[in-house]
């Protein structure tokens, strides 16, 4: 499908919409962000000494705290999920733009830069808890996102979404990317 400008949904999902149970929008959708940049903060934490909970809690319960925080305000944040994996909690967001994330970061005034500096001042030479974060500043048109029989979730809960092929190009980043999307593969063969 090289060169075209829209993709269909797939067939396997023609039914979907009508057979979807309730929250889940049936059927394949694509997060359709209007804007020239989309910010991906990734954050997180990993519990290095599972016994040594009084150093590691602060920071546990840190990150919900800080997103009750900027979910009563307009500061940029545009969505948050939170996914734990063993011993480490991740917190993927969506930022409005990587200033209004810094200024959130460095404004003494909230939760976050007070709890970053008792983090180092206490926490961050024992060992007992590692943090890390990444940040994305990807150009929307080079965005590629599907969502099949999905609530709405990451990109598409930040942004929005449109149905499969009738977003404003923006459901061709696969050939962009020049990756490879079959639309569906038959295993029978």
């Amino acid at each position: 499908m090289a060169g075209s400008t829209t993709r269909r949904v797939p067939r396997a999902y023609a039914p979907a919409p009508g057979r979807a149970p309730a929250g889940v929008r049936g059927g394949q959708y694509v997060a359709d962000p209007q804007v020239d940049d989309v910010v991906v903060f990734v954050i997180g934490m990993r519990i290095n000494r599972l016994r040594r909970v009084r150093t590691w809690w602060p920071v546990f319960v840190g990150m919900p705290r800080m997103l009750r925080e900027l979910a009563g305000s307009d500061r940029g944040l545009l969505g948050a999920h939170s996914l734990v994996g063993g011993r480490t909690l991740v917190t993927i967001q969506y930022w409005r733009s990587a200033e209004e994330l810094g200024a959130f970061a460095r404004d003494v005034s909230l939760s976050h830069a007070p709890a970053w500096r008792a983090f180092n001042q206490d926490v961050a030479a024992t060992g007992d808890v590692g943090i890390f974060h990444e940040t994305y500043v990807v150009p929307a048109d080079r965005v590629e996102s599907v969502y099949g029989n999905m609530t709405e979730f990451g990109l598409a809960a930040a942004f929005g979404s449109v149905e499969r092929g009738r977003g404003k190009g923006r459901t061709t980043a696969h050939e962009r990317l020049e990756s490879t999307e079959p639309d569906y593969v038959d295993a029978s063969t």
